[in-house]
């Protein structure tokens, strides 16, 4: 189906940066420039500046983020994780495969971990905790650092929806032992592929994910120091990203104008926006959530009008049988998972498609 108001469109971003891309992807291919060359570090250093911290690794996805980020805190067997219960399953994955058992943890009404619930669920086997940064808005970093070292936690940031967001003038992914990151390309940075990567202040860690994503294998002098894996990414992607991160401050200003029309074309209408009173928030806006008990039948509404939106898993992680993850009783992420809508925010979109989402939303309720 063509969309009159599309969620995202790669196409047209594309054409808006074609003689920058096109210009990259020449020099790259020219110079035969494949793997781990001058573009991939360029672009590690110009993501590390932008976060705000000493080191990025570059990795091939947001989950290898996770993954490399829980054998770095060394979680094993035995070791429990708190993580949100309302996210990507990646994050609850990142924790089972490096041997753990991950520990839901309901979120608050800004569909990020709720503190207040945190410490109840802190045994002596817990060995970090996983807040996600979610929908381009932080969690209460604060409250999460005096928990995690009152109980000598590691936090291990999932700021793969986040990026430039900050709280309390920190920015998303500076803050714990790594910040995890995500070029999945429908997210704000995102490649023509997938990608990921990892940010530290911590040179160890820094120097353990180098060495994991390529086989454990010390580049310079040949030596192999741990079993790794392939997950390096990729260079010719490192090169489009190096493109892309140049606009991004640009980008998140567009988006959060897009926003600001939601809100105030939205305001009255009785649905819920993701705008909330908290002082100390910057947020990016990855996802322009909205929430109302008539979510599907205003879905089917607005696709018949052409407007592409998209339910950010109905179905919570934690009820897939076959995960075996244990359900402790989430009643603020069961409420969302049948409440939540995501409606179209992208760099690519006009104004006046965006008037006319709203023009749809409000003929709904209307």
């Amino acid at each position: 189906m063509a969309y009159r108001v599309p969620f995202v469109d790669p196409g047209k971003n594309y054409e808006m940066i074609r003689e920058e891309i096109d210009s990259v992807y020449r020099e790259v291919m020219s110079a035969g420039d494949l793997i781990m060359r001058s573009q991939l570090e360029d672009f590690e250093r110009s993501f590390a500046s932008f976060v705000g911290v000493r080191y990025a690794v570059g990795l091939n996805s947001g989950y290898h983020g996770l993954y490399i980020s829980m054998l770095a805190a060394g979680v094993g067997r035995g070791d429990e994780v708190i993580v949100p219960a309302h996210t990507f399953l990646a994050t609850a994955s990142a924790v089972v495969n490096a041997g753990g058992t991950p520990v839901l943890v309901d979120v608050g009404k800004d569909y990020n971990i709720d503190p207040d619930r945190v410490e109840e669920a802190i045994t002596e086997r817990t060995k970090a905790i996983v807040p996600v940064h979610l929908n381009g808005r932080m969690a209460r970093m604060d409250r999460i650092e005096t928990i995690a070292s009152k109980h000598g936690l590691t936090v291990i940031e999932d700021a793969c929806q986040s990026l430039g967001a900050t709280y309390k003038g920190r920015s998303a992914g500076s803050i714990g032992l790594t910040g995890c990151w995500s070029f999945y390309p429908f997210k704000m940075l995102g490649g023509y592929g997938d990608g990921g990567a990892i940010t530290t202040n911590d040179p160890d860690v820094a120097r353990m994910a180098r060495l994991y994503r390529f086989n454990g294998e010390d580049r310079e002098t040949g030596e192999y120091h741990m079993h790794g894996e392939t997950c390096l990414l990729d260079n010719l992607q490192a090169a489009f990203l190096q493109v892309k991160l140049a606009r991004l401050p640009g980008w998140i200003e567009r988006r959060r104008a897009i926003a600001s029309k939601y809100n105030e074309g939205l305001s009255n209408t009785g649905i819920g926006l993701p705008h909330f009173d908290d002082e100390g928030f910057e947020d990016v806006y990855q996802n322009y959530v909205v929430r109302t008990e008539r979510r599907d039948e205003l879905q089917s509404h607005l696709r018949d009008r052409g407007v592409e939106v998209l339910v950010h898993w109905p179905k919570p992680y934690y009820h897939h049988a076959a995960l075996e993850i244990k359900d402790r009783g989430f009643p603020e992420t069961e409420s969302i998972s049948r409440e939540v809508l995501s409606l179209p925010m992208n760099v690519e979109i006009t104004d006046e498609q965006v008037d006319y989402v709203i023009e749809s939303i409000r003929s709904f309720f209307e």
